[in-house]
C-alpha cells in the first residue's frame, strides 16, 4: 500500500499522522509512505526524525481578520494545490490521510479531484478550520470525541479516538518510579505544561513552592526554556527546594510514559493528545486549558472531560499557588471521588484508535 499523509504546523497534528504511519507499517511492512507539509511547521524536523520522507508545499493559514495578507494566502492555496497535485502524480498513493492544520488542505483537495480515497482526522472536540473545509470532500472524517460530529458537516464520520504512541501502554510499576525519584509511597502528582512549558502554570508552581506542600509527591516539569529562571526565582525567594524530599523539579520528562503511568493524578494543559493519553490510562486530572489557541479548543476539550466526571478545570484567570495546591488536595483528599474520576476517565478512553483507522483505510483501499 502507498500512503500519503499530510498535516502539520504543530506536534498535535504531526504526531497522530506518524502514529498512523507506524501502525500501518507494522501491519504491512512493504507499505511506502510520503508526508506532505510545509517548511514552516514542526513537520520539517519531526517527520524525518521518525524515519519518513517528506515533501513541501507553500501554504499559510488564513488570518481571522480581513487583511491584505489573506489575499496572498488565497493565492498560495491555489498554487499549493498544484504543487500537491504534482507530488501525488509522482507518488501515486492508494490513499491520502490528513491530520489537520492548513498544510493538509492542498493534498486532500488534489487527491479528491483525482478520485483517490481520502480520510481526515480531527484531534480536538472543536474541529479546526482545515477539517471543517475538508469534511464534505473526504470520504471519512475520523473524530476523537462524540460531540465533534455535531460540529462538522461530513460525508461520513467515524469515532476512532486519537492515535497514541504504543509505549504509553507499557506496564509500569508505580513504586519503582517513586523510588527512582527518591519518593516515599504518598500519592504521586505529575505537573507539566507541555513540551515547551507554560509560563502562567509555572508562576503558580513557584508560588505554591514558596509556601511548601505536604501529603503528596510532585514531579514538576517546567519546560527547558523556563527552568533556569524558575530556579533563580526560588533561590531569590529563599526556597530550599533541594531539601524538599517530596519534590522533583525538572526541565523536561523524557520517560513520560512511565511517569504518567505511575501518577495518581496530573496537572496539565488540555491539548487533544494529552487528554487522550489521560483517558487511555484512566488518570484523574486538573486541567488548565491554554487560552492562547484557536477557537479556545483546549477549554472545550477540558469541559468535555469535566462534564463526564473525568477532570476538574482550573482556568488561567483563577490560577495561583493557593488555588493550585487547593485543587490538588481536593482531588487527592477524597478517595472515593478520586476513584470515580479515574473510572470516568477510563470510560472515555480510546486505546485502539490506530486499529480503527487502519480498518477504515483498508475498507477504502481494498
Amino acid at each position: 500500500m502507498r500512503v500519503l499523509l499530510t498535516g502539520g504546523g504543530t506536534a498535535g497534528h504531526i504526531n497522530p499522522a506518524v502514529a498512523i504511519a507506524k501502525y500501518i507499517k507494522a501491519m504491512e511492512p512493504e507499505s511506502e509512505f510520503l508526508f506532505v507539509g510545509t517548511e514552516r511547521g514542526l513537520e520539517k524536523t519531526l517527520v524525518p526524525k521518525e524515519g519518513f520522507e517528506i515533501e513541501f508545499v507553500k501554504v499559510s493559514g488564513l488570518k481571522r481578520k480581513l487583511t491584505l495578507e489573506n489575499i496572498k494566502v488565497l493565492k498560495q492555496f491555489i498554487t499549493s494545490k498544484l504543487e500537491a497535485g504534482r507530488i501525488i502524480d509522482r507518488f501515486k498513493p492508494d490513499i491520502v490521510i490528513g491530520t489537520g492544520g492548513y498544510a493538509c488542505v492542498p493534498a486532500i483537495n488534489a487527491a479528491h479531484k483525482r478520485g483517490i480515497p481520502t480520510i481526515i482526522h480531527e484531534q480536538n472536540v472543536h474541529p479546526g478550520l482545515a477539517i471543517k473545509m475538508l469534511g464534505k470532500k473526504a470520504d471519512v472524517t475520523m473524530i476523537s470525541f462524540p460531540e465533534t460530529e455535531e460540529l462538522i458537516e461530513a460525508k461520513a464520520c467515524a469515532l476512532t479516538g486519537n492515535p497514541l504512541r504504543p509505549d504509553l501502554f507499557d506496564e509500569v510499576d508505580a513504586l519503582d518510579v517513586k523510588n527512582e525519584y527518591g519518593f516515599d509511597n504518598k500519592p504521586l502528582v505529575l505537573f507539566f505544561g507541555g513540551s515547551l512549558g507554560a509560563e502562567r502554570m509555572n508562576d503558580a508552581l513557584v508560588d505554591m513552592l514558596k509556601g511548601g506542600f505536604d501529603g503528596f509527591n510532585l514531579i514538576a516539569a517546567t519546560g527547558e526554556k523556563h527552568y533556569e529562571g524558575i530556579i533563580a526565582r526560588l533561590n531569590e525567594a529563599g526556597v530550599d527546594y533541594k531539601s524538599m524530599t517530596n519534590l522533583a523539579l525538572v526541565p523536561y520528562i523524557y520517560n513520560m510514559n512511565k511517569v504518567l503511568g505511575a501518577a495518581d493524578m496530573a496537572i496539565c494543559r488540555a491539548g487533544a493528545i494529552t487528554i487522550s493519553e489521560l483517558n487511555a490510562l484512566g488518570k484523574a486530572s486538573v486541567l488548565i486549558p491554554s487560552p492562547y489557541v484557536a477557537h479556545n479548543h483546549q477549554e472545550q476539550n477540558a469541559r468535555y472531560l469535566e462534564r463526564n466526571g473525568a477532570a476538574r478545570v482550573l482556568l488561567e484567570g483563577e490560577l495561583s499557588g493557593e488555588s493550585l495546591k487547593g485543587a490538588i488536595l481536593s482531588v487527592l483528599g477524597d478517595r472515593e471521588s478520586l476513584l470515580k474520576m479515574r473510572d470516568c476517565s477510563l470510560k472515555l478512553g480510546q486505546r485502539d484508535a490506530c486499529a480503527k483507522i487502519y480498518a477504515i483505510v483498508k475498507d477504502l483501499v481494498d
